[in-house]
């Protein structure tokens, strides 16, 4: 990418820039299940009181259903003495006890009452707890985005941060809220109804156990086959949002240079490879219920014809038949719940990796520590023998001098790569410098905090970026105090108070898809909130570069006002924006190789004069 596109990019209200395509969510597998998983545990330390309260309530929900099926035994066991019983031929009909059949169901009432509340309980506190660790997650993520340096956004996507704060954290809430207390649930069942099933009758539970091994065994084939599928699933999710985005955001370029083709091509490849993960995956997963269905049936008739033998030989009562037939459905429900709660834990380990990692990148050095703070200056700036490189052994301003008198309009100029806006960045402490030093009004920029620098400029940019609020909202920005009156006289300055009079809504017009503004126009809403910010120091960016002739002289009218009194510096690759600049600086490969105003380096027959004559005609 150019230099302009990857260095030259607006600010958000986050403190990063803006832009970007979607990244992937965390649907791979986790490289550390135990250590990320520990982690995450650490992070919500605060709230482990409430939550495992509530995975204590879920288990003593399970135990209270697991109960059941015992003293439902036992009803069943009073109403069979009601039963008739043939006595040498004739029968004899006992006599039901109606009042400990009622005791009874009043117990299980009672039990399932009971293992209700604690279900709703647990529901309540794990909503709320999962809920309040995501919005302080996303709080984290935010507050680490102002914190990181800009050179962590050229090695990584603005997508796939974005996807940190949205799709990962959302998968760690849902697991948090969702599956650890199902998978509790789910071990309290599975566990208790084993316990239960062998105090009843150890013959019977062991034909249970055998029909749910097997399908056990088949959960975990498949569960074994379907995970890559996910992992493929989720890897092209990613791809389709990152394809789509990018198609979208340049749709004129694609249909201009007649790239439909090519990219619905690309696009259909994408689609066929998540359509065959896809329903893979979703049938394999699919695949599971079925099974265990027919696992829990299969378990039925097994104890239906072995406690039927049982019972015939005076082994077991009636009873325990029937509570068996309940022990099964709770013995295998859990099963597919535990493998669908271990499947969302790995994915949750992926996504919780992912986060994790995020808050352990390199941070920008802490300043806390630095008093010094420069206010009310001249605007005097000196570069001395600045070095500097976005990587290690790749040079892009290699030693840099000059020096700046206060009020002074000076012009940067040069071809694309010779460092240009990257001097603007290392004026705002956007990055830090190799080596050399950077002064303003004789005090070295690093002496004091990133903030105080960017107090000291008011910044317009190439790209133009305004965010969904009204027009007054878009000028005023981050200054506090600014009056109407204030507002309207910088509009005014800039020639936009007339347009904006002619809409609908004045200054209140909110500005969103909606609203039809054209280059220029948002290029002067973007100068008079320069205005409004009313710093010394101006950087003006290739600020008229996408702009047309006619609009060029507006915008640069305004600019002239904009640059009265201000130390500025201006990045042009049209020449004729910066004729009354009182110095211009060309730069080459990272150096100055001339300086002058723009009639000494025509006079000079050199390297300007060599870019000027290539936009205009010759000089005569």
């Amino acid at each position: 990418m150019s230099e302009q596109n990857t260095r030259n990019q607006p600010i958000g209200p986050t403190g990063g820039p803006m832009g970007g395509s979607a990244g992937m969510g965390g649907g791979e597998k986790a490289k550390d299940f135990t250590g990320t998983w520990g982690k995450l545990i650490r992070y919500c330390r605060s709230y482990m009181p409430a939550i495992l309260a509530a995975l204590i309530l879920a288990g003593s929900g399970s135990v209270l259903q697991i109960v059941g099926p015992d003293r439902l035994k036992d009803m069943t066991n009073e109403i069979m003495k009601g039963l008739p019983a043939l006595v040498n031929g004739q029968p004899i009909f006992g006599d039901i006890d109606f009042n400990a059949i009622f005791d009874i169901g009043m117990v299980l009432v009672f039990f399932y009452t009971l293992s209700t509340i604690c279900s709703f309980a647990e529901n309540f506190i794990m909503a709320t707890m999962t809920a309040k660790i995501s919005k302080n997650m996303r709080t984290d993520i935010s507050q680490k985005i102002n914190r990181l340096p800009l050179k962590y956004f050229d090695k990584t996507s603005y997508g796939n941060v974005l996807s940190r704060v949205t799709n990962d954290v959302d998968t760690i809430g849902q697991t948090l809220n969702q599956s650890i207390d199902n998978l509790v649930r789910a071990i309290t069942m599975f566990a208790g109804s084993l316990i239960m099933m062998f105090y009843t009758n150890w013959i019977l539970a062991l034909v249970a156990l055998f029909a749910t091994g097997i399908g056990f065994a088949l959960m975990m084939v498949i569960m074994s086959k379907s995970q890559k599928h996910f992992k493929v699933q989720q890897q092209g999710l990613g791809s389709i949002n990152g394809h789509i985005e990018e198609i979208y955001s340049g749709h004129n370029v694609v249909k201009a240079y007649n790239g439909g083709k090519k990219a619905k091509e690309t696009f259909e490849g994408i689609n066929d490879s998540l359509y065959e993960s896809g329903w893979k995956s979703q049938f394999m997963s699919g695949m599971m219920q079925p099974i265990m269905t027919f696992i829990g049936n299969f378990g039925y008739v097994g104890v239906c014809v072995v406690g039927a033998a049982l019972a015939m030989s005076g082994t077991i009562s009636f009873g325990v038949i029937v509570a068996f037939m309940l022990y099964i459905r709770l013995f295998t429900q859990p099963l597919s719940q535990l493998a669908q709660s271990m499947q969302q834990l790995q994915r949750t380990a992926a996504a919780s990796e992912r986060v994790f990692e995020f808050f352990h990148e390199e941070e920008l050095t802490d300043e806390s520590q630095k008093l010094k703070k420069l206010e009310n200056i001249k605007g005097d700036v000196e570069f001395k023998h600045v070095r500097f490189g976005y990587e290690e052994n790749k040079t892009v301003i290699n030693d840099f001098s000059a020096k700046v008198k206060a009020g002074q309009k000076i012009a940067v100029v040069g071809p694309t790569g010779a460092g240009k806006t990257t001097l603007v960045n290392l004026l705002m402490r956007f990055y830090e410098i190799d080596s050399g030093e950077i002064c303003i009004d004789g005090m070295p920029i690093n002496q004091i905090t990133r903030e105080n620098v960017h107090e000291l400029f008011c910044m317009v940019l190439q790209d133009t970026w305004l965010f969904e609020g009204t027009i007054k909202e878009n000028i005023v920005y981050s200054k506090p105090g600014v009056t109407d009156e204030e507002v309207v006289a910088a509009c005014k300055a800039v020639g936009l108070h007339h347009f904006i009079r002619t809409l609908p809504q004045g200054y209140n017009t909110i500005l969103d898809d909606k609203a039809s503004l054209s280059a220029g126009q948002k290029q002067l809403v973007t100068i008079a909130r320069a205005m409004i910010q009313n710093a010394p120091l101006l950087i003006l960016d290739e600020a008229t570069s996408s702009v047309d002739t006619r609009t060029e002289r507006i915008v640069q009218q305004a600019m002239d006002k904009l640059t009265v009194g201000r130390t500025s510096f201006v990045i042009a690759h049209r020449l004729s924006t910066i004729k009354n600049a009182d110095l211009i600086l060309v730069m080459k490969e990272g150096d100055i190789i001339e300086s002058g105003n723009h009639k000494e380096l025509l006079e000079m027959g050199g390297f300007y004069t060599e870019l000027y004559n290539s936009q205009f005609e010759p000089a005569a």
